[in-house]
């Protein structure tokens, strides 16, 4: 089963070796990984996608909240959240096929250059999947990138509902 992870850490060198290493001690490959700092400088969010039954991946995550650079820890997977993705596509023809496709995806042209045109979408997975699923059909894809899933906590989620692991 897919889970869906969120955390904050403090923002220093190392902490993301130290969580990252945990997961991996445990044999968990991360599927995906997002970090970046928060509004507040001194802390980081981080957001996991892993594969794995839901008592190992539950206890998995309770040894992360007792890291010293964890502050907050949260699975997402059952919870309200909202999550996005960004892939950015380079594909090598489509013509006016594939104007039409960006405008009816919501998708942005980046650029166009010999030929190639390199193209953005951003949604939930998904929506991704789709989107270069959609791509590959009216052009052919030479080159893709995908940040991994940024989450965050529906307000509902927020405010008691849905506590944070620690």
């Amino acid at each position: 089963m897919r889970h869906l992870i969120s955390m904050l850490l403090q923002n220093e060198a190392g902490a993301l070796a130290r969580v990252a290493g945990l997961f991996a001690s445990r044999g968990y490959n991360i599927e995906s990984l997002t970090v970046a700092a928060t509004h507040d400088e001194a802390v980081s969010r981080l957001t996991l996608v892993v594969f794995g039954d839901d008592i190992t991946v539950d206890q998995v995550v309770k040894q992360t909240a007792k890291l010293v650079d964890v502050i907050d820890v949260a699975e997402f997977t059952r919870k309200e959240h909202l999550e996005r993705e960004l892939s950015v596509v380079r594909v090598e023809g489509g013509g006016p096929a594939l104007d039409d496709y960006l405008v009816r995806t919501g998708a942005r042209l980046l650029r166009r250059e010999n030929g190639q045109a390199i193209v953005e979408y951003t949604g939930g997975t998904d929506d991704v999947d789709g989107f270069v699923d959609g791509l590959r059909a009216i052009a052919r894809l030479t080159d893709q990138a995908r940040s991994g899933v940024a989450a965050i906590a529906s307000q509902e989620s927020r405010t008691g509902s849905a506590p944070a692991l620690r």
